[in-house]
């Protein structure tokens, strides 16, 4: 949905995003919140404006989890330049992006459509250390999300034609079971979510060095591990 230029510049464009585990959801049901980021540098947007009634008109037709079938969901209203597209506790900021267990929603003046966004990323770990010896556990866990990685972005990874862009599954470590998975939202190619689940690994050693589990969760993609099963079919 590119900007519109040469109208009159009252309306706004707005683009709202989930990525939601599809058929796979987290067995946390209460999809608490998880973080947020305000883009200041996308700038604000003043009380009454045409932006902020077009961004309120879309985020309450914002669909549900019972009707977003696919996980993910793209939407516009309006037209002019003042393109928007992710927004919540971040009052008059025309950029925000905030995460919850089970989905993320993003409003920015940045139409990222296709694209790894490559700007916002953070992290979660168990407080929790492993037991025996942390590098050899490192080393088996991060081999074992690079797997996925690529199963996730292997081009034979569809359903029904479409692409999945998703990956889980467990593995044994000596008496305990290793469970993971990676994702990226379905407006990405391939390639491109290949890139960005290669590009959230690196935080590995950051997030995750020698501890239970961790999570690292950017706008276009994510991965979790833990040591119990924290997906529900």
């Amino acid at each position: 949905m590119s900007s519109i230029v040469g109208l009159i510049p009252v309306l706004a464009i707005v683009t709202i995003q989930l990525l939601l585990l599809g058929s796979v959801s987290s067995l946390n049901v209460t999809n608490e919140y998880l973080h947020h980021q305000c883009i200041n540098s996308q700038g604000k947007y003043k009380k009454g404006s045409p932006f902020e009634n077009n961004l309120n008109s879309l985020l309450r037709s914002l669909p549900t989890t019972g009707n977003l079938r696919t996980g993910f969901h793209d939407t516009s209203n309006g037209e002019g330049p003042n393109e928007v597209y992710l927004r919540r506790r971040c009052p008059g900021n025309k950029g925000a992006i905030i995460w919850y267990d089970q989905c993320l929603l993003r409003i920015s003046t940045i139409h990222g459509y296709g694209k790894v966004d490559y700007d916002h990323k953070f992290y979660l770990s168990n407080p929790n250390k492993v037991s025996g010896n942390p590098l050899s556990f490192n080393k088996e866990t991060s081999a074992f999300l690079e797997k996925l990685t690529y199963k996730a972005s292997d081009t034979k990874n569809v359903d029904n034609l479409s692409m999945v862009l998703y990956a889980a599954g467990e593995k044994k470590l000596g008496t305990k079971n290793l469970y993971a998975m990676v994702q990226c939202t379905k407006d990405l190619a391939f390639n491109s979510c290949l890139a960005c689940l290669k590009w959230i690994l690196r935080e590995f050693p950051k997030c995750c060095d020698g501890k239970s589990g961790g999570r690292v969760l950017s706008t276009s993609c994510n991965f979790r591990y833990e040591l119990y099963p924290f997906l529900r079919t």
